[in-house]
């Protein structure tokens, strides 16, 4: 299991939102979160890239999942990125960016798998 990582969640569902933040700090992990991609982005801004993972919902208003990683990997590009959607027309957008997108997590998921897929993450991707 990797050390502790700075993670940032985004989504806009407060239950999952609260429930994968819940997850991932009993994993010992610190959490920020946000309510869209706009909210998600200007976090990640603020931080200066600083998280280790962005965890974020791919549908969402202001701002999509998508459409926040593009726009952090362009001004952070060793941002490393899962996504996670209950769609799977999104998880094919979200599979044609490889190289910024590592994981997407199909919704609805367990509190083991996601912290599993976070973990995998972490330490494959470091």
């Amino acid at each position: 299991m990797p050390a502790m990582a700075k993670l940032l969640i985004v989504e806009d569902d407060e239950s999952v939102r609260t429930l994968a933040a819940r997850a991932l700090e009993r994993a010992g992990h610190t959490i920020d979160i946000a309510a869209d991609g706009a909210q998600g982005l200007a976090l990640i801004q603020a931080a200066r890239g600083g998280y280790d993972l962005v965890v974020s919902d791919i549908r969402m208003p202001e701002m999509d999942g998508i459409e926040m990683a593009i726009a952090a990997a362009a001004l952070f590009p060793a941002i490393k990125i899962v996504l996670m959607t209950g769609y799977a027309d999104q998880r094919e957008r979200a599979e044609e960016l490889n190289g910024i997108i590592l994981d997407v997590v199909q919704k609805p998921f367990t509190l083991a798998e996601i912290r599993s897929r976070v973990e995998r993450a972490l330490i494959c991707f470091a």
